[in-house]
């Protein structure tokens, strides 16, 4: 297909937020994947930030990280775990970017002294931005979706749901297809499925001048009985096989099938004309699901962090020990354990009940010595063990402080006077004062020790994983850690910096610099997670066969 040939589908949201758009998204995208288009998936946020890169875990939940560099929403986890295609800095647009950008125009003097006004210059650049992804790329995409995020009637979302309506009008309802994914609540007493929302909800779409093709109604655990489908098709007008039924899901990854029962990838491709091609193949999803739901045993990993009350902060993590526990066909069982609550005095009746710890990313002082703590647990006690990011750096601290005995070591992010600074500031962040997309972002090479526990991990000698970060190993002390036992088992071939670390005579003890937990698909699972949790079962296994020798 050529440029001009792109088919374009927009997924909206009404009646409340939290519907699952990216996963609807993610799931439609998957299914034509699987029918042999090639397709991508971009979300447009309302909020006036940036990129979510500043923005608190627990106002958003985790910031994802491309391979780019690019800081963005949740939701492109998603869609590169279903889809197992890398997204970039042009998948995800928010408000802040759009006015940023026609702000940048006007003070230019781009727009020869015209009044710049939502309407056409803000609209303009938000029609642009829908088609950003093929003008960027080699080979056209043949669909492209996009997720609005918000919901429709929100004062931010208007200028999206108006951009989407001169874009459909002027590209054509054959090459542009409106998804609306809505809620069909039940009402306990009076035992019925409610369509009033929805028809509220498209007419609030209908005010802006935008028709939607297909509902996707979210119901709890309902189906939609034919006489409610017909109901719905006649007041929204959309035709009955475009109304969707989208109960909840036992897990996300459930949602593909679900949506592939209702025919809905079928329904689209009709709708835009497109052939249907071959059956879309989920036996490799269905062999995934099999081990996710029929595992063999469980294992329990405590996740020490400090925003743990709001588990989307730490999203790609769980979805990650998620995957690659099915693929070791093991129960999961994550504990989220919040790193201030761990003390000297409780630290052992905390943690005595797990099979693995991984400490978690973060920044800031908050609820570091919990972090420590969890580490020397870990390392005395020979739980396998996993730090990420700020995790690997508050085990250079634990390590420094209980083995090496530096007096006062931590890291120059806490402490600014430390004697032993560890952890220090990178040389090129020392000059940075703005916040947001001026850390390390993105992907780099590390190359890896030949006979270590990650090299045996990745069977391969050079990599590539995502950072996020400021701060680094501070490699004036490498040799005094190396005489201690410590393996410094990774480093950036360019940078020296120190990417893995890890102990010998510890069933598995590592440390990363990078997230690897941004780059774990369904299709793909992540090989560190995937030795992590093995490690954890295996030192489980020999832990049973000793309690049953003593027994016996």
């Amino acid at each position: 297909m050529s440029v001009e040939n792109t088919k374009y589908i927009f997924v909206t949201g009404g009646v409340t937020s939290s519907l699952g758009k990216g996963i609807l998204a993610a799931s439609l995208a998957k299914l034509l994947q699987l029918r042999g288009y090639r397709v991508t998936i971009q979300k447009f946020d309302p909020y006036i930030n940036i990129d979510p890169g500043t923005l608190n875990p627990y106002e958003h939940g985790e910031c994802y990280v491309t391979k780019d560099g690019a800081e963005t929403d949740l939701d492109l986890g998603h869609y590169e775990r279903f889809l197992n295609v890398p997204t970039s800095q042009a998948n995800n647009v928010t408000t802040g970017r759009i006015y940023e950008t026609v702000i940048r125009r006007e003070r230019n003097g781009e727009y020869g002294g015209k009044t710049v006004q939502v309407i056409p210059h803000i609209t303009n650049e938000i029609i642009r931005r829908f088609t950003l992804l093929n003008e960027e790329e080699g080979t056209p995409y043949d669909i492209i979706l996009t997720e609005i995020g918000g919901t429709v009637g929100d004062i931010e979302s208007l200028p999206y749901i108006e951009a989407l309506r001169q874009f459909r009008y002027d590209y054509g309802p054959e090459h542009c297809l409106v998804i609306h994914l809505t809620l069909v609540p039940y009402l306990g007493a009076t035992g019925e499925l409610k369509t009033k929302p929805t028809q509220h909800s498209v007419k609030m779409l209908l005010t802006s001048g935008v028709q939607p093709d297909i509902l996707v109604c979210r119901t709890e655990n309902h189906s939609l009985p034919t006489d409610v489908r017909k109901k719905v098709a006649k007041f929204c007008n959309v035709t009955q096989e475009a109304v969707i039924e989208n109960p909840n899901a036992p897990t996300i990854y459930d949602v593909p099938f679900m949506l592939s029962k209702e025919r809905l990838d079928q329904v689209v491709l009709n709708q835009l004309s497109l052939p249907l091609k071959e059956e879309p193949d989920l036996s490799y999803w269905k062999s995934f699901l099999s081990r996710l739901k029929n595992p063999v045993d469980s294992i329990t990993i405590g996740l020490i962090g400090k925003y743990v009350e709001l588990h989307d902060a730490y999203l790609s993590i769980a979805e990650s020990l998620g995957i690659c526990g099915a693929e070791n066909e093991l129960d999961l069982h994550i504990k989220w354990i919040h790193s201030e609550d761990l003390t000297q005095e409780n630290v052992y009746r905390m943690l005595k009940d797990l099979d693995g710890i991984i400490v978690a990313p973060g920044f800031g002082m908050r609820g570091i010595e919990g972090k420590i703590l969890a580490v020397k647990y870990a390392r005395e006690e020979a739980v396998p063990f996993l730090g990420i990011c700020l995790g690997m750096q508050t085990a250079m601290i634990e390590f420094g402080k209980n083995v090496l005995k530096l007096e006062g070591v931590n890291s120059s992010e806490f402490d600014p006077d430390t004697p032993h600074p560890v952890i220090d500031i990178m040389e090129e962040q020392k000059q940075v004062s703005q916040m947001g997309g001026t850390m390390r972002l993105g992907e780099y090479e590390c190359v890896i020790k030949r006979n270590s526990l990650v090299h045996q991990a990745y069977q391969n000698n050079r990599i590539h994983e995502r950072h996020r970060h400021r701060y680094e190993f501070n490699g004036k002390y490498q040799k005094e850690y190396e005489a201690h036992g410590m393996v410094f088992s990774g480093t950036n071939p360019m940078s020296n910096l120190v990417e893995i670390i890890e102990l010998k005579d510890h069933p598995f003890f590592v440390g990363t610099q990078f997230h690897p937990e941004y780059s774990c698909t369904v299709e793909n699972p992540h090989p560190l997670f995937l030795a992590f949790i093995n490690a954890i079962y295996q030192n489980m296994l020999l832990q049973r066969e000793a309690e049953g020798v003593r027994a016996s």
